[in-house]
């Protein structure tokens, strides 16, 4: 019956609910129609009430399972808000190049520097260095000390002045990266372990004098890996770089990896 039922809820286009119920209520109608119908003719009511009471507590344990069924209360609407921004003005055109200077001619000069013999000899030659210095004696040796014994030698000239050492040079060019005698590893934190997180910490120091490290600073890195990072870095050991023999501060970058082992 009830895919009978069905198929008219098809052909009629009716909620298939809402004729189920009325098919019911038809039944129980003609039902309560014959009980009366029946009681009347043998004139027994008792017989009709047990029945008419079963087809009321039916119909109202019914009704309190279709009600929820039929009844129902509609979603809210929500607003979906969307917010266009325009995009930025285009960037201003670059300024012209600055006009070059205009070009002044270079007159070249040649001068003539002839060194020509005297038509007369002089009766005498005067001895002695151009270019003296007062209170000198004649013969003397151009640059000598006043006082000093005349045929000897010019004091050595001084030695040329040291160049200054670099107080801080940074690695990279014709500067190789200190050497590594110290380096235990960094050790992985439980939680990163454990949300599956991998990357690499840049970190920037200065290696001191001595090889040790100082001001250590992050560039990039996942916050969960950085605190682990700087406390291995922290006690990490180099050779001293030498420059002109002299131990000098290095500024390099570090790298730190973490690896999750597949």
């Amino acid at each position: 019956m009830l895919c009978y039922v069905y198929a008219d809820c098809r052909h009629l286009g009716f909620s298939v609910g809402i004729w189920v119920t009325l098919t019911l209520l038809l039944y129980v109608v003609g039902f309560l129609v014959y009980l009366f119908y029946s009681a009347s003719k043998t004139g027994n009511w008792k017989r009709a009430t047990i029945p008419v009471a079963y087809i009321f507590e039916i119909i109202l344990v019914g009704c309190l399972i279709l009600y929820p069924l039929l009844v129902v209360e509609g979603l809210p609407k929500s607003s979906l808000m969307v917010s266009l921004t325009a995009p930025p003005p285009p960037p201003p055109p670059p300024p012209p190049p600055a006009a070059a200077p205009p070009k002044v001619p270079v007159h070249r000069v040649t001068v003539e520097d002839i060194m020509k013999a005297p038509t007369v000899m002089p009766p005498q030659v005067a001895v002695g260095v151009v270019g003296g210095v007062p209170g000198g004696v004649p013969g003397g040796t151009a640059g000598g000390v006043l006082g000093g014994i005349i045929g000897s030698n010019a004091p050595p000239p001084p030695p040329p002045p040291k160049a200054a050492t670099p107080k801080r040079i940074r690695v990279g060019g014709q500067v190789e990266s200190a050497k590594l005698i110290f380096k235990p590893q960094p050790e992985y934190p439980p939680l990163a372990k454990m949300a599956r997180i991998q990357g690499t910490v840049r970190l920037e120091a200065i290696i001191s004098k001595d090889g040790t490290i100082q001001d250590l600073k992050v560039i990039q890195g996942h916050p969960l890996l950085v605190k682990a990072a700087l406390e291995a870095v922290q006690r990490w050991r180099y050779q001293p770089t030498l420059l002109n023999g002299d131990p000098v501060e290095v500024v390099t970058e570090i790298d730190v990896n973490y690896t999750l082992a597949e």
